[in-house]
């Protein structure tokens, strides 16, 4: 009997029908609770913000992810490897999560925090962000609390006034530097990607001669690969600056006076085979 209200209908009914009438209602019961399994498996229940809570513009999600450095990351190991925190959508919600999470200042080793619009991916790859790219800003350590701190609370009051163009913003603590970056939806917008950049300068209060580098996320793909030691990058400036200036004194310190069957006639100079110069990273 498929229709539990069926065993109603006969006033004669005995034994019979009362055990017809509890075996559909749990089959029904069964069905309900299979049902509501698959939906909640395919689809998470929606974060809102709770009763008298300020909410914000746009839901977000808070991720985490750790990678040992050198290794090359494969976009599938990547994403493996990135980890949901939680979602929230108002401003209440948002000082649950941030006041129990550790402040980037503490992490130790090749760890990443990743604020992102909910249904957005900290990936390259992910549909909202392969167009974009990010604003880069390297910090000596000691900064990364407080500069990550003012750029997620900017993010969240929408002070960088770019419409939708915001998709989420990166501290990334490495050993002997730390990196923040907002990402954006379009890297061919040059007007929005320049007011980003203004507004990200006057959010985190940089001084005039701080080096701000726009990478779009086409680039990272293709040039994805391990990451130099820090080291490294600091030591290229140095390279180009200090010892450029040394090598001409020292080219200069190898000339030579030749004596000619003329007399005293050119100068030459070389230089050692074991000093080059190169842009190579």
């Amino acid at each position: 009997m498929n229709n539990k209200f069926d065993a109603l209908k006969d006033d004669d009914s005995g034994d019979h029908d009362q055990n017809e009438e509890n075996s559909a209602q749990k089959d029904g019961e069964k069905e309900k609770t299979e049902r509501d399994r698959s939906q909640s498996g395919g689809k998470r229940k929606a974060v809102v913000p709770g009763p008298a809570e300020h909410p914000l513009q746009y839901n977000y999600t808070f991720w985490y992810s750790r990678r040992t450095p050198g290794r090359p990351t494969s976009s599938q190991s990547y994403e493996q490897n990135v980890k949901q925190i939680g979602t929230f959508a108002s401003v209440e919600q948002f000082w649950r999560f941030y006041s129990h999470m550790v402040r980037p200042g503490d992490l130790t080793g090749h760890s990443d925090f990743h604020l992102f619009k909910e249904g957005i991916k900290p990936m390259w790859e992910d549909d909202a962000n392969k167009n974009g790219g990010k604003w880069i800003i390297r910090l000596r350590k000691g900064l990364a609390s407080r500069c990550w701190e003012n750029l997620i609370l900017a993010m969240l009051g929408e002070q960088f006034m770019v419409g939708e163009e915001i998709c989420g913003a990166v501290v990334s603590v490495r050993f002997q530097e730390d990196i923040i970056s907002i990402w954006n939806k379009t890297a061919s917008d040059q007007a929005t990607t320049a007011r980003i950049r203004d507004t990200l300068r006057r959010v985190l209060n940089l001084p005039p001669n701080t080096i701000m580098e726009y990478k779009t996320h086409t680039d990272s793909i293709k040039y994805a690969g391990p990451e130099p030691p820090a080291a490294t990058r600091l030591l290229q400036p140095v390279i180009v600056r200090g010892l450029l200036p040394a090598l001409t004194a020292l080219c200069f310190s190898y000339i030579r006076l030749w004596k000619t069957s003329a007399g005293f006639s050119w100068l030459c100079y070389s230089v050692p085979p074991h000093f080059h110069i190169t842009n190579k990273p």
